[in-house]
């Protein structure tokens, strides 16, 4: 178990450590668990910076970071869905879970046929997932009923991000069609 994977899987372990102190019925729980997320982002650079400097890439950590980023994000935007209860949190909320999941099935299913390479992450993905994360601290930082102007950037943020979403998962399956066609 090299650092690499040690930091993906703390990543892993902080998810009910965020979820518990979001619902601590304290005026810090929302600042706090929004800079435990943060930390957890931080660690999903810092994961593949360590893995890809000192070649500790292992099939172990390629197996577990893209979870870990999943099981992370749906997390806290099912945390924010409750908490802020409208559909202008909840859309851009299902698009980004949605669109994990297509991905995934997709990266899944080109692995099987040997072109995994076809859908490899794409400099949109991570301009996607940059935005996503700033975006779900921010949300999580707030209280609902706060009117903090930056609650309304966390909001633009995320709808740049479902948007960026739906952009990075059409060049995937454009990638892949000649794979999938029948």
């Amino acid at each position: 178990m090299n650092l690499a994977n040690q930091l993906t899987l703390l990543r892993v372990l902080l998810i009910p450590v965020i979820v518990l102190v979001f619902y601590l019925p304290y005026g810090w729980s929302y600042p706090v668990a929004a800079f435990i997320f943060a930390l957890a982002g931080i660690t999903d650079w810092l994961d593949g910076f360590i893995a890809r400097r000192y070649n500790q890439s292992t099939a172990f950590g390629a197996f577990l970071d893209p979870v870990a980023d999943k099981l992370m994000v749906a997390s806290a935007l099912v945390l924010l869905v409750q908490a802020h209860s409208t559909a202008w949190l909840t859309v851009p909320a299902v698009v980004i879970i949605g669109r994990e999941i297509v991905i995934s099935a997709l990266r899944e299913w080109m692995a099987e046929l040997g072109e995994r390479s076809n859908v490899a992450v794409s400099f949109i993905g991570k301009v996607k997932t940059a935005a996503q994360m700033v975006a779900i601290t921010v949300l999580l930082a707030f209280p609902v009923d706060d009117r903090y102007w930056l609650i309304d950037v966390g909001y633009i943020l995320l709808y740049m991000a479902a948007g960026l979403t739906l952009y990075s998962m059409i060049l995937y399956l454009r990638a892949a069609w000649p794979s999938l066609k029948p």
